[in-house]
């Protein structure tokens, strides 16, 4: 059969899956409440400890660590579930932080790394990667920070930046270069001073985002990951960030309908107005295509074919283009309103904004995917 008449694998959402989406969901509705979403702008965290504890609690910290380690065994599909609630939700957590640092062991840390570690990630502590450069570069074969051999240790030196959760990590895995290749090197939050991590002020208030600077820290030898698994950590960070995407165009669809079916004007409710219907359907549309490509990448991901990087920039593209456009019609409807802080669409399109950029926009991704598939 030829490449072009080969059917394409259908999408799978197991029993399972759909019981922690349901889980998931009720969850992050009643526990992050967009009051409280608020609340944890200013706190120093950034998210709630018993908040953390109870996602620990629940299991979702170890559903791709395998059983050996104190996980479930589960795959990314999973994960899916739980990360889309929580984009609806704008749930604050370093969910994602921990669990990018998790997978990065899972496909590159040696056994005494795996064994080290994934347990205490599965039991609560925070983990995070840092793979964006000083100068914004994403591209995670082109580390500038290195490391160099002395002895038994590495010296590592050079910048990173939108470090996520790194103030609250145990542990921080950096791409840097040693010996002219790019390496893994985990670091953990004792080797790093105080003053080497700045926060830095970024779009998306409801994160906590920080620059690292690798100057002046050794590690052992032994803590270079044994292989460099760049193309899972892209995977699993763009897997994350679609699913993250897709549950922030429901929530902030929602926070739409509510405001279309509640304001009043030339005494008709403004979602009665087709110049409102109709970018409102759009915003539906862009939910459902994000989600179909959301749960095909979910069904395929763990296959780790040249298929599918198709379908992550695919699914990334358009998210981030659904997701931006979405919240930029949000603040639109609300009028004057809707361009102050006050107003709810602003949290969601700034989450849209920084999910957009991060590890490339649609045009980056689109540009790539002419070469794949052309």
């Amino acid at each position: 059969m030829s490449e072009q008449t080969k059917p394409r694998q259908a999408i799978e959402f197991s029993e399972e899956q759909a019981m922690m989406l349901d889980t998931a969901t009720e969850y992050c509705r009643t526990q992050s409440p967009i009051s409280r979403v608020r609340d944890l702008i200013d706190a120093d965290d950034g998210f709630d400890r018993a908040i953390w504890q109870e996602m620990v609690d629940l299991g979702w910290l170890g559903i791709t660590i395998p059983e050996a380690y104190g996980g479930l065994d589960l795959g990314l599909a999973e994960v899916a579930t739980i990360v889309e609630p929580m984009g609806r939700h704008l749930l604050a957590s370093p969910y994602s932080s921990t669990t990018l640092a998790i997978q990065t062991l899972i496909h590159g840390g040696t056994e005494a790394q795996k064994g080290a570690w994934l347990p205490r990630l599965a039991a609560g502590e925070i983990g995070t990667v840092a793979t964006v450069e000083a100068n914004g570069n994403w591209n995670l074969d082109s580390a500038e920070a290195f490391g160099i051999h002395d002895r038994d240790n590495v010296k590592l030196g050079g910048v990173k930046t939108f470090v996520t959760d790194a103030a609250s990590a145990s542990i921080v895995i950096a791409t840097v270069r040693i010996d002219g290749k790019v390496q893994l090197a985990l670091i953990e939050r004792s080797k790093i001073a105080e003053t080497a991590l700045v926060r830095e002020t970024v779009i998306d208030e409801t994160r906590r985002s920080y620059r690292l600077n690798l100057d002046g820290i050794t590690i052992s030898s032994d803590d270079v990951l044994e292989t460099a698994c760049l193309d899972d950590i892209r995977n699993a960070a763009l897997l994350l960030l679609v699913a993250e995407m897709t549950g922030g165009l429901a929530g902030v669809l929602d926070v739409i309908v509510e405001y279309l079916t509640t304001r009043k004007a030339f005494d008709k409710y403004i979602g009665s107005f087709q110049s409102l219907k109709h970018p409102t359907v759009d915003i539906l549309m862009g939910l459902e295509s994000a989600r179909s490509h959301l749960y095909h990448v979910a069904t395929i991901i763990a296959d780790r074919s040249e298929e599918v990087e198709i379908a992550l920039r695919m699914a990334k593209a358009q998210a981030s283009e659904a997701f931006a456009f979405a919240g930029d019609r949000a603040v639109q409807f609300h009028g004057g309103f809707g361009f102050t802080y006050e107003c709810d669409a602003q949290l969601f399109l700034r989450r849209a904004l920084w999910c957009q950029y991060q590890f490339g926009d649609e045009r980056h991704h689109r540009k790539l995917l002419a070469d794949l598939i052309l």
